[in-house]
């Protein structure tokens, strides 16, 4: 990995590696905030399933 980035630096593409540095931070923080709106919905889907649960027992003619 050293020798890559000494070789990049020595061309002058210093650029690139910041570039490849921002699109790779900027990718796991995408994949990350994709996950977390995933386990949002996720307990969303089941406070909901709970909530019709508690509707359906309330509506029940004692």
């Amino acid at each position: 990995m050293n020798e890559l980035l000494a070789a990049l630096a020595a061309k002058g593409d210093l650029a690139h590696v910041a570039l490849g540095a921002w699109a790779g931070t900027s990718t796991s923080l995408l994949l990350w905030a994709l996950k977390q709106v995933i386990r949002f919905n996720r307990r969303f889907e089941e406070f909901m399933s709970e909530l019709e649960k508690l509707n359906q027992l309330l509506r029940m003619d004692p």
